[in-house]
C-alpha cells in the first residue's frame, strides 16, 4: 500500500530532518514507526501522507510511484489516505462546528449534500460525538472530543490508508481507547492499511502487526 525508499525530506532547503528513510506498509496491515520526540518520524508521516514533498527518494502509494503532493496531487490519490495529527487543535479550522470539520473533505470532493450529511451523522456515531457536539466549535469542545472530529474527518473519504502521527498524545487512557477501537473498527470493515506514528513502544506494540525503530530506518540528522 506505502513504500517510502531512501527519502531525505525537511523544511530548508540542503537541511534535512530526515535522510535517506525507507519503509513498506502492506495493504491491509498495520505498522507502528517509533522513536524519541524531535528524530523526524513526524516530516515521515507528512511525506507518506502526500503532505510534503522529499528532496530525494521515492513514495509509492497503491502500486504507483507519487509525483504530486499537496494540493498538486490528483484528488482521487489523495483521497487514498487519511491522516490524524497529534494536536487537534491545529490541524482544524476554529471558524468551523465539528459538523463541518468532519465534513471538509466531503464538500471539498463536492459529494451531494444529502450525502455529505449522512456520512457525518454516520462518522459522528462511530467515534462517539453525540448531542448538540456538532455544532459546537473547537473553542468549545475539549481535546478528546475535538480529536474524535477529526478521526472522523480523516475517515469520511474512505482512505485505504491512516496515517496516525501520535493520535492520542495529547488524550487520557479512557479516549485513546476509543479512538484506537474506532482505528481498527474501520480497518476490519475496510480492509485498510495503518501507519501509527508515536514514541509509546507500549501502546505500537499492543496496536499494530509491527513496530519499526525510527534509527532502523533513517540517518536522522
Amino acid at each position: 500500500m506505502l513504500e517510502l525508499r531512501g527519502v531525505t525530506a525537511g523544511y530548508l532547503r540542503g537541511t534535512p530532518v530526515v535522510r535517506g528513510a525507507s519503509l513498506r506498509v502492506a495493504d491491509g496491515e498495520s505498522v507502528g514507526l517509533q522513536g524519541p520526540s524531535g528524530c523526524g518520524k513526524s516530516t515521515l508521516a507528512r511525506v507518506a501522507a502526500l503532505l510534503h514533498r522529499p528532496e530525494e527518494g521515492e513514495v509509492w502509494l497503491a502500486g504507483e510511484r507519487v509525483t504530486a503532493f499537496r494540493h498538486r496531487a490528483p484528488r482521487e490519490r489523495r483521497t487514498l489516505v487519511g491522516v490524524v495529527f497529534q494536536q487537534p487543535r491545529l490541524a482544524s479550522d476554529p471558524r468551523l462546528t465539528l459538523h463541518g470539520v468532519i465534513a471538509e473533505p466531503l464538500r471539498a470532493a463536492r459529494r451531494p449534500r444529502r450525502e455529505t450529511g449522512e456520512r457525518v451523522a454516520e462518522l459522528s456515531a462511530l467515534v462517539g460525538l453525540g448531542g448538540d457536539l456538532l455544532s459546537r466549535r473547537p473553542h468549545e469542545v475539549s481535546d478528546g472530543q475535538l480529536q474524535r472530529a477529526c478521526l472522523a474527518r480523516a475517515l469520511a473519504p474512505r482512505p485505504r490508508l491512516l496515517v496516525c502521527d501520535e493520535m492520542t498524545a495529547m488524550l487520557d487512557a479512557s479516549t485513546t481507547a476509543s479512538l484506537v477501537g474506532v482505528v481498527e473498527r474501520y480497518r476490519a470493515e475496510s480492509g485498510a492499511a495503518l501507519l501509527a506514528v508515536g514514541h509509546d513502544r507500549v501502546l505500537l506494540r499492543r496496536w499494530c502487526d509491527r513496530v519499526e525503530e525510527f534509527p532502523a530506518v533513517a540517518e536522522t540528522v
